[in-house]
């Protein structure tokens, strides 16, 4: 019969060693694809936005259309991927065996939270252009409402907002309109020279008087009298352009405000919105990686 002494140590089974509670290689390998199905969805509806679109008047979808459909392509791009992510993320980490399972459906949980985590940190930091075209897309042709005011407002006011410098120049229609003569009112050059200058004066004035929202009566007769020196017209008809052409900047003034704030709203909406999308797109990863997870718990080696 064998005999143990004091010194001998006791004979103890083999302990299995627990996987550790973050499995990073499959965090990483969701938040890759996660990215990667983006960018193809991204550039795949880019491609079907461009398609969509048409130079021509009454042809292809309508701005206000293209912006709502960009919107809802890229939440449902924010939701596969994040889906994808979660599910890769849950599906590919490691087994614990010795785990109570509550505490496994926590470790899953953070594990599709951090796949989504770094995929959107992937997202932003390399596939931002693309990112940014898109979504700029959708917010641009949604601030786009306003339709033709906005292509009236820019052609119409452009002098309510230009710089001294293209004030300067006077070319618009605008000013044509203002000293437009009968054919065969020939100028001389030193007239024509005259009429430049008299021309960048008189948009001076309408500039100020749209930015101070008032056309004193004074600066009416005075433009009026320079119309009449340099066209065939009488004061009466000079005056009568006065009023037409600061009526038509008040107007594109207030369509181009209109315009401003279409946009600014159509922008907080759209952002407020892709907000939502991203934190739903959290939860979906979450329980994604969840189900995943079970998944991975249930497979068995037959």
């Amino acid at each position: 019969m064998h005999s143990y002494s004091e010194n001998t140590p006791p004979v103890t089974a083999p302990v299995a060693l627990e996987a550790s509670a973050v499995s990073w290689g499959a965090i990483i390998a969701g938040a890759i694809a996660a990215a990667i199905l983006s960018l193809i969805l991204l550039l795949l509806g880019t491609g079907f936005g461009f398609s969509a679109i048409s130079p021509w008047s009454g042809e292809g979808i309508s701005a206000t259309t293209f912006g709502v459909t960009t919107v809802l392509w890229v939440t449902f791009v924010s939701l596969a991927a994040s889906a994808l992510g979660g599910y890769l993320a849950g599906r590919l980490r490691s087994r614990w065996t010795t785990t109570h399972v509550d505490e496994i459906y926590f470790r899953d949980t953070a594990h599709g939270f951090l796949a989504w985590a770094v995929s959107t940190l992937i997202t932003v930091t390399l596939l931002t252009s693309a990112v940014t075209g898109v979504i700029s897309g959708g917010v641009k042709a949604g601030a786009a409402i306003a339709g033709g005011a906005v292509a009236t407002a820019a052609t119409a006011g452009a002098a309510a907002v230009a710089s001294d410098e293209e004030v300067a120049g006077g070319s618009g229609y605008l000013w044509d309109s203002l000293f437009r003569s009968e054919p065969g009112n020939d100028l001389s050059a030193d007239d024509r020279a005259a009429l430049a200058d008299a021309r960048t004066q008189v948009a001076r004035i309408f500039v100020n008087a749209i930015r101070n929202d008032s056309l004193p009566e004074n600066d009416a007769r005075y433009i009026a009298g320079v119309i009449a020196e340099y066209t065939d017209v009488n004061q009466q008809e000079a005056e009568r352009r006065v009023r037409d052409a600061y009526a038509s900047l008040q107007e594109a003034e207030v369509a181009a405000k209109e315009a401003a704030d279409t946009a600014a709203k159509a922008t907080a909406y759209a952002s407020l919105w892709l907000f939502i999308s991203l934190l739903i797109g959290a939860f979906i990863a979450s329980f994604a990686a969840t189900f995943g997870g079970r998944q991975r718990d249930r497979a068995v080696i037959r």
